[in-house]
């Protein structure tokens, strides 16, 4: 009885050290000032014609490519669809307040763990729903296309997948810019097993944990909630699945197409649980080994990042929540 006793007040100390450290973590990032300049260049492109366009020209230079005369700026923005996209995009975002303080949270976060990190200058503009580049960080800039987060049931989406749709959507807008700056931030795996690229995707996510606490787990990895739950309930099947096809050290190609790349579903080959499932499960997958390693061995983020991910995997005492 007294050893019981004893467990469970270490458990609530180590617990109630943990809550105390992140407070005093969130507080630091509180203090932390930053800058943010939004530009909001598709109203402006809206507004343009011939004679101010060589203004707006000189102040986005970057926007115009010089192979590109004025007489095809002038006609986009006569352009029926391009107005269209304006009108859509002025209706979802006549002011973009609760996107920049967002941000402004996002860019605390990097500030704190990314001391010289300077804050971009924030661009929104029309893509004609270029998703696949819908967020673009480059240096200085922060190119965000609005007409990628209009709600996935938007008309634009109509003809779309809905894997595709249900990440068109505003609250996916400062993860999508998070995981922009992941991808520069964590090192590619130099080996090429399935592991290994889990647990990339998995450095991404922890990474996301620590950048946009402020947002959901569903947010973070761009699932609905009920993707989330079913990835959560089914984690120890899926590890099951993995392991007993001994797929974690394979260097198979396909591996990445079935449970990696954003897809309608996750490919078990099983047709009950494919139906079901979402698709980049194994991102999911080395989210949790990369959890499990961070609370099991005391390494900083920064060291995580570049550690092996076969070093990460055999350290992380992983297993799937029941």
């Amino acid at each position: 009885m007294k050893k019981i006793i004893f467990i469970l007040l270490l458990v609530f100390q180590l617990f109630f050290y943990n809550c105390a450290e992140e407070d005093k973590t969130a507080k630091e990032i509180n203090k932390i000032a930053v800058n943010i300049q939004v530009a909001r260049f598709d109203q402006e492109f809206a507004k343009t014609n011939a004679e101010n366009l060589s203004a707006i020209k000189k102040e986005y230079p970057y926007l115009f490519p010089e192979q590109y005369t004025d007489s095809v700026w002038i006609a986009k923005t006569q352009d029926t669809i391009q107005q269209e996209l304006n009108e859509e995009v002025q209706k979802a975002f006549p002011d973009f307040n609760a996107e920049t303080e967002e941000l402004e949270e996002l860019f605390r976060h990097i500030k704190y763990y990314y001391p010289k990190f300077k804050e971009p200058k924030v661009i929104t503009l029309t893509s004609d729903v270029a998703y696949n580049s819908r967020v673009i960080f480059a240096d200085s800039i922060l190119l965000i296309g609005l007409d990628n987060y209009l709600g996935k049931e938007h008309k634009f989406y109509a003809g779309f997948q809905n894997y595709i749709a249900t990440g068109l959507d505003k609250q996916f807008l400062v993860s999508d810019v998070a995981s922009e700056f992941c991808g520069q931030i964590v090192p590619r795996e130099r080996g090429r097993t399935f592991l290994d690229q889990m647990v990339y995707y998995g450095k991404e996510l922890y990474l996301k944990d620590k950048l946009i606490p402020f947002q959901s787990e569903a947010q973070r990895i761009v699932y609905a909630p009920e993707q989330l739950e079913w990835a959560k309930v089914n984690e120890e099947q899926i590890w099951r699945y993995y392991v007993e096809r001994e797929l974690l050290y394979s260097t198979d190609k396909q591996l990445q197409l079935r449970f990696l790349e954003p897809a309608p579903f996750s490919k078990f080959q099983l047709e009950l649980i494919d139906s079901e499932s979402p698709g980049r499960i194994g991102r999911y997958i080395g989210w949790q080994i990369v959890r499990a390693f961070m609370e099991n061995n005391e390494v900083t983020l920064q060291q995580m990042l570049t550690i092996p991910a076969d070093e990460i995997f055999k350290k992380s005492n992983y297993k799937p929540k029941k």
